[in-house]
């Protein structure tokens, strides 16, 4: 299977309008080397650890399983469930059940 953590970061970054230099910056890297790093995340020439990706997860507004969907659908998904409060998650998740 393909990694879908750079298709999923660069859709992220742009629907956020923000460039690969601002998030890089905004995330803590050095402003002359974020733009670079952040092309290479975007490029899947290097995956970015598990601390980097949650800074990108919180400065992207989107959950830090959203990276890791497989499918657009399961990705909106992940998106849409993380802006539920806790007890709209808890409701869903029993008409889940209950579906089944």
């Amino acid at each position: 299977m393909e990694n879908p953590i750079p298709a999923r970061l660069k859709a992220a970054r742009k629907k956020a309008k923000i460039t690969q230099k601002d998030l890089g910056v905004r995330i803590g890297m050095e402003e002359s080397s974020a733009s670079g790093r952040m092309n290479h995340y975007e490029k899947g020439r290097h995956v970015p650890d598990i601390g980097t990706l949650t800074r990108m997860a919180e400065e992207l507004d989107v959950p830090l399983n959203y990276f890791f969907c497989k499918d657009e659908m399961s990705a909106e998904l992940a998106c849409l469930i993380d802006k539920l409060s806790a007890e709209e998650k808890q409701e869903l998740l029993e008409k889940l059940i209950e579906s089944r």
